[in-house]
């Protein structure tokens, strides 16, 4: 037999073997895996949010600081040495409380030197008056020139002069000497003395500050593209001299509501270029000295009131082609995106003006990997209510 001759037929014979049997055992778990992954996967689990729609008032909160209704300057009206401080530093007191004392020895000689002025003025006066009567008499009876008549004319009216000058002479020193003793001008809180007793002091030099802290003023800024800030704007506007307070609320620094309501009185006619906002003026009473000048506080206002909108968990809201979607199941647990109309975010809910009504079911967890027309489950009847 030659082998030589037979040996291709017999490596063609070989080759073929061994592809089928590697085809029949790559076969076999290819048919098996097709078996295991034909079944249907579950559909995705949900949670839900019931709606009910409800009357709901939206407010707006603005940061601003509190300062007095009115922050004087103590100044002195006179110049001395400086005698007395009155008062303590920090309390309270009422208008007209005396605050300091200058020195008065000097404005008491300038009162007495007025008031000599004063007297000597008045005789002078009498005796001009005597002699107009007289030469005024003998000019009657022919008996004088009117040259004389007119002499003893302007000596009466200068002697009339010089007592009204010598009248305002005396009221001056009288003021200053009632201004060597500085009273507050107003209720309020003192601050610190300036300069201490025994300094010399001018006319105009500052001694202390006083607060008024009953009203408060919280001064804040309205953005110029917030659409709350805008009505704000246009019912305070005192433009057209019809302006009219907006109800306001104070939240301490502490997430407290301060007890008394307030209002917004003023706004600013004109935008700050470089802030792009509107400053504007908040008024609240504050007869416990509740709140102090320089706190930082937040100012609610109520910017609008819906008769009916829905509150869902803010998570909830999607993006989808048309703008904010939210998913809604059927009765038939199948997830349909809305179109919804948004308002603002109020306590970690988001209002929704328009696009749900009454009962829908709006899901709340699992929304991200759903597409719309989705069977869902929902995970252990889990649904929220408002």
């Amino acid at each position: 037999m030659n082998y030589k001759k037979m040996a291709p037929a017999l490596r063609f014979l070989a080759l073929t073997f061994l592809l089928s049997a590697l085809l029949a055992g790559c076969g076999a778990p290819a048919s098996s895996s097709g078996a295991a992954g034909g079944g249907e996967r579950p559909p995705p689990g949900v949670s839900l949010h019931t709606v009910a729609l409800a009357p709901v008032e939206i407010h707006a909160d603005f940061t601003g600081r509190v300062r007095g209704a009115r922050e004087l300057e103590v100044r002195a009206q006179v110049g001395g040495i400086l005698e007395a401080r009155l008062f303590v530093e920090g309390q309270a007191i009422e208008a007209g409380t005396p605050m300091f004392r200058i020195e008065r020895a000097p404005y008491e000689i300038a009162l007495r030197r007025a008031e000599a002025d004063l007297a000597d003025a008045r005789a002078n006066l009498s005796q001009s008056q005597r002699e107009w009567r007289r030469i005024s008499g003998l000019f009657e009876q022919n008996a004088t020139s009117e040259r004389e008549r007119d002499r003893a004319l302007s000596q009466y009216e200068l002697a009339q002069a010089g007592f009204a000058q010598r009248e305002a002479g005396v009221a001056q020193a009288q003021l200053n000497l009632a201004y060597t003793d500085v009273n507050a001008p107003l209720t309020g809180i003192t601050g610190l003395e300036t300069l201490p007793e025994g300094s010399l002091v001018e006319r105009g030099t500052l001694l202390a500050t006083l607060t008024q802290r009953d009203p408060v003023h919280v001064l804040f800024s309205l953005p110029q593209n917030d659409a709350i800030a805008q009505r704000i704007l246009s019912r305070v506007s005192a433009d057209s001299g019809e302006g009219e307070p907006f109800e306001a609320t104070m939240l301490l620094a502490d997430g407290s509501t301060y007890p008394l309501a307030g209002a917004v009185d003023f706004t600013s006619p004109s935008v700050d270029p470089r802030t792009g906002t509107t400053s504007a003026r908040a008024v609240f009473p504050n007869p416990e000295a509740q709140v102090r000048p320089g706190q930082f506080v937040r100012v609610r206002v109520l910017g609008d009131r819906l008769a009916e909108a829905a509150r869902i968990p803010a998570v909830a809201v999607v993006q989808g082609s048309d703008g904010p979607a939210v998913y809604v199941v059927d009765e038939e647990s199948v997830a349909r995106l809305r179109a919804v109309t948004l308002g603002p975010v109020v306590a970690g809910e988001q209002i929704v003006i328009d696009g749900l009504v009454d009962g829908d079911r709006v899901v709340v967890n699992g929304q991200v990997a759903l597409r719309d027309g989705a069977a869902v489950t929902v995970r252990n009847g889990q649904q929220g209510a408002n």
